[in-house]
């Protein structure tokens, strides 16, 4: 590669056609310790609600769980959805999260509701905490996070002193903008927003000023990957990720699709376009294609850290592409944890 660049991942936990919210689970497990194993930066979980393919809604207690299960690799949220939760309530879980795993623990956010609006009304019992309080909810979060002081007359406990490394997420140009002036590293969905990736990263570093966190700005892109020993066994895997985004397209609200050998049995021509558009970066392929693909990635979009997700409905081939992709270079061993956020 022309660059050397950790590798981390996003695990999306699945809940995959045929299988229960206990197997998505252990497959979450299992994910955690290959990633810690295969040298990952870091392992984030996502929050999103009322969807039947996805076991992370309780975003902190799957991470206590991951957590258990590891002993060094970096943990978080990629996101929390900060507009559904009281940010006392986030400083607290997070706090507590930090507590147990000293010095692993981050915290990714967005505002995004991470679902339909009718369970984003459920979750938060009324709209009032929208995404236009979003820079002042992460300011609010800061606080709690911050060195105990006497004179504070708000405590988040666990979570005070506890200075838990913040990240913003987003897929659009203001969550990169409102990254650069806070100051704080910046996560874009390239694997939801492909044509946005760029304007995000040049707008996050023209924006970007110091902070007590960053000095300098810091930017990961999420790709989708799909690595296997052969170019058809890759392609044929990544289909449940291919028909699972036309279930977004459509609203159909079901379990992760197991793959399917013929995808043009089930989305007409035009589907597979728009949909292969949207996943353009996707790193689909044997060892040798995903390297080039990744390379090229890195080399266009300057990035500083890659965040892979693998959405793979067998257990067994998703563990295996996560092991694949981390002997395509020493990326990941060239930079130790303690020299990257």
């Amino acid at each position: 590669m022309s660059r050397a660049v950790p590798f981390s991942i996003l695990d999306l936990a699945p809940v995959g056609e045929g299988q229960t919210i206990s197997a998505a689970i252990e497959n979450s497990k299992a994910v955690a310790r290959c990633a810690e194993a295969s040298g990952y930066q870091r392992l984030w979980l996502a929050e999103h609600h009322g969807m039947r393919g996805v076991a992370s809604a309780a975003t902190a207690v799957m991470l206590a769980a991951i957590g258990n299960e590891t002993k060094h690799i970096r943990i978080g949220a990629g996101g929390v959805m900060l507009p559904n939760h009281a940010p006392l309530v986030i400083a607290e879980q997070f706090g507590t999260l930090a507590a147990l795993f000293p010095g692993r623990v981050e915290l990714g956010l967005g505002r995004a509701p991470g679902t339909d609006m009718a369970t984003a009304r459920a979750l938060r019992r009324n709209l009032q905490g929208d995404v236009d309080s979003y820079p002042a909810d992460v300011t609010e979060l800061q606080r709690y996070f911050a060195p105990d002081d006497e004179n504070k007359r708000l405590l988040a406990v666990p979570g005070v002193g506890s200075e838990v490394p913040l990240w913003l997420l987003g897929s659009s140009l203001y969550s990169a903008q409102l990254a650069g002036q806070m100051g704080l590293p910046f996560s874009f969905a390239s694997h939801f927003a492909p044509d946005m990736l760029l304007d995000a990263i040049s707008l996050y570093k023209a924006n970007f000023k110091p902070s007590a966190q960053f000095a300098a700005p810091y930017v990961s892109a999420g790709v989708m990957a799909s690595v296997a020993d052969t170019q058809q066994e890759a392609e044929y895997h990544f289909t449940s990720a291919q028909l699972k985004f036309a279930d977004l397209r459509q609203g159909a609200n079901r379990a992760f699709p197991e793959p399917v050998n013929d995808l043009s049995a089930y989305l007409y021509e035009n589907e597979q376009r728009m949909i292969n558009h949207t996943l353009k970066y996707a790193v689909v392929g044997d060892k040798a294609t995903a390297e080039a693909k990744l390379a090229h990635f890195i080399a266009a979009t300057g990035v500083d850290e890659v965040i892979l997700s693998f959405p793979i409905h067998d257990i067994q081939a998703r563990l295996k592409a996560i092991s694949l992709t981390s002997e395509l270079t020493n990326v990941m061993l060239t930079q130790s944890w303690a020299n990257t956020p």
